[in-house]
């Protein structure tokens, strides 16, 4: 499992090295992006690890007023041959003029995530945007959007009660999104952040809320060296599961931006 993961990234990255900004932003005037990111750790003998972490980005600009944007992780890890990990994560977007103040868009979002044994989730929706500040070294964005979501558990017994009996939970959600990228020091660092906060509509007990921030370096012609932290809540989880996740990580990204 672990060389084929390593090997769909490197098909990955050799597709798609020569297309096209650390963090795609959907108002940025380049027609096409894509970021890579791809870390991973081997270790055998007194201490048995294997890690492998990726992420591709792309950005496609359909017309002048529509915009498709495709945010795809993997996270995959072993200790001592236990699987601890193996997750998937897609994040899809349609915006409509999203060089306005204000701007719509669709949402779609797959994940798999072993640890908290969620076998699948997707959600889809619709929303808005308000671009709180946009300048050529800041970017501010404040989105809201409604959407439905099924996730289907490996376990029928969860921390509360009340959801007990079936593996599958459907629910509407509203979401709030904040995210941010600023270009300092003469652009040599890039900061950015992200976070959500997804209550359900009607039941309080099922909320859940992630925070993400990063740092990128430039290094050398489109190489950046990056330090990644997120931290992820979840309050319904399947018995046993802990609520709260974090990871710290850091690694190397390639960036290209065809206008």
């Amino acid at each position: 499992m672990i060389m084929r993961t390593w090997f769909l990234f490197l098909i990955l990255f050799c597709c798609f090295v020569n297309i096209s900004k650390a963090q795609l932003d959907e108002s940025d005037s380049a027609k096409n992006q894509v970021r890579l990111v791809l870390n991973g750790n081997r270790q055998k003998g007194n201490v048995n690890i294997a890690m492998v972490r990726g992420r591709m980005d792309f950005l496609f600009r359909i017309n002048p007023d529509f915009i498709f944007k495709t945010q795809n992780s993997l996270l995959y890890q072993e200790f001592f041959e236990k699987k601890a990990d193996r997750d998937i994560f897609s994040r899809n977007y349609l915006y409509f003029k999203p060089q306005n103040r204000f701007y719509p868009y669709a949402i779609g979002y797959v994940s798999t995530n072993f640890r908290r044994r969620i076998d699948h989730r997707y959600f889809a929706g619709i929303g808005v945007t308000w671009q709180m500040i946009l300048t050529g070294l800041h970017s501010v964005k404040l989105s809201t959007n409604t959407i439905y979501e099924s996730t289907v558990f490996d376990s029928q017994v969860f921390n509360f009660p009340e959801f007990d009996g079936k593996d599958n939970i459907r629910l509407w959600r509203q979401s709030i999104y904040l995210r941010g990228i600023h270009r300092i020091f003469e652009k040599k660092l890039t900061v950015f952040y992200d976070a959500f906060w997804q209550p359900h509509l009607l039941r309080t007990k099922n909320f859940r809320y992630q925070a993400n921030i990063g740092l990128d370096f430039p290094v050398w012609k489109g190489f950046n060296l990056n330090v990644n932290y997120l931290l992820g809540f979840e309050n319904v989880v399947a018995e046993k599961v802990l609520q709260r996740d974090s990871i710290f990580s850091f690694g190397l990204s390639y960036q290209i931006k065809k206008l």
